[in-house]
């Protein structure tokens, strides 16, 4: 598919962003080539190949899930304006 002028616009219409003729112009070289190499990339065989989360092979370092402070679900409920069975109170929004 050949990207022309008038996509470009399109897409710029619907991002409300400004776009003067030469910078359109512009934009449609540059997209052309991304889209290009998108069809390169399209044609390779990935049969057999892992999908990657990150292309380096590393490992997050986590912290033990261990409970580091006390409830003080009490506390807090004292200070709100509506509680009822340890739940907060909120007005209704939606009908």
């Amino acid at each position: 598919m050949a990207l022309e002028e008038s996509h470009v616009r399109r897409a710029a219409h619907l991002a409300r962003l400004a776009v003067s003729d030469d910078q359109a112009n512009g934009f449609v070289d540059d997209l052309s080539r991304i889209l290009d190499m998108v069809d390169q990339l399209q044609s390779l065989d990935t049969e057999g190949v892992a999908p990657l989360a990150h292309p380096l092979d590393a490992t997050q370092r986590l912290r033990a899930d261990e409970v580091t402070e006390t409830n003080q679900r009490d506390a807090f409920q004292r200070c709100a304006p509506a509680v009822e069975n340890g739940l907060y109170l909120v007005p209704r929004v939606v009908e």
